[in-house]
């Protein structure tokens, strides 16, 4: 940002009243750091990277997020090991489906956002809040939307004000900036439609952790058996799904060891079952 002079000094931008909105800041004083709002002319939509396949569901302790490593354009496989989930703040995480690289800067913008309110208010933003405040950012990338550069993300995350108690919730949104938030579980991107279906099957209230990140490995596989744009398991090149827990200890990445280690034993079940487990009844 500018200063006011060679020594160092704050422009006056930083000292008049204004909202906690880091956003709005920037909207204010150097909307060119927001980014375009409109697509090059020349440049087709299907030659941007896209994520495809992201999903979040509850669990005894908090919630789970998982996502494939894949990202298309077109018809090609543009990145094998790509990060769709990442932390938003201590007790929240984001996961990105649709064009990535606007949903990367999303990201990156809406973490400082949630650091910039707290360090105003003195206090962090509700789950809700946060919630709302990405609902916000995605809507003013509208106009990119309609041409064809979507952001879809999960936000999901462990709410410790909840009433009875701290618990994990889900919300998703559509690129317009309408904010649900779903019950149990749920998934985005182009494989979703599988991934879904596979969840309504395996989810169930008390899973553990380890429960929980094998039903989210499978409904990747299940995504990734007919949906050609999100990958599964790659055992040749030792790229697995990205899986992270938030509880009431904050947000955790499932190390290597662990994500190789379910995914083999998931991909193992699968050579006895190949489509899959059944569903409790």
């Amino acid at each position: 940002m500018a200063v006011s002079d060679h020594e160092g000094r704050l422009g006056e931008e930083f000292f008049a009243p204004g909202t906690s909105s880091f956003t709005e800041f920037l909207a204010a004083h150097r909307p060119e750091l927001l980014g375009p709002r409109t697509l090059p002319d020349g440049v087709p939509a299907t030659e941007v990277p896209h994520g495809t396949t992201i999903l979040a569901l509850t669990y005894r302790d908090g919630v789970l997020v998982a996502g494939d490593r894949r990202a298309t354009a077109g018809n090609l496989i543009a990145q094998r090991d790509l990060e769709k989930v990442l932390p938003a703040d201590d007790h929240t995480a984001i996961a990105i489906a649709g064009s990535v690289g606007l949903a990367l800067d999303m990201i990156k913008l809406y973490q400082v956002e949630l650091a910039h309110f707290e360090k105003i208010e003195g206090i962090p933003m509700t789950l809700a809040a946060k919630a709302t405040r990405l609902a916000a950012m995605i809507r003013q990338n509208l106009g990119l939307a309609m041409q064809g550069l979507a952001v879809v993300p999960l936000l999901a995350g462990y709410d410790t004000a909840a009433p009875g108690g701290g618990r994990g919730r889900i919300f998703s949104f559509d690129a317009a900036g309408g904010r649900y938030e779903k019950s149990g579980f749920h998934a985005e991107g182009s494989g979703s439609p599988y991934a879904r279906g596979a969840l309504k099957k395996l989810h169930r209230p008390g899973m553990s952790r380890d429960e929980a990140a094998l039903a989210a490995l499978q409904a990747l596989y299940d995504a990734a058996e007919d949906d050609s744009a999100t990958g599964g398991p790659d055992l040749a090149r030792r790229i697995f799904p990205v899986v992270s827990v938030v509880d009431e200890d904050g947000y955790q990445r499932l190390t290597e060891a662990e994500t190789r280690r379910l995914s083999l034993e998931m991909v193992e079940r699968r050579r006895i079952r190949p489509d899959g487990p059944n569903a409790p009844v």
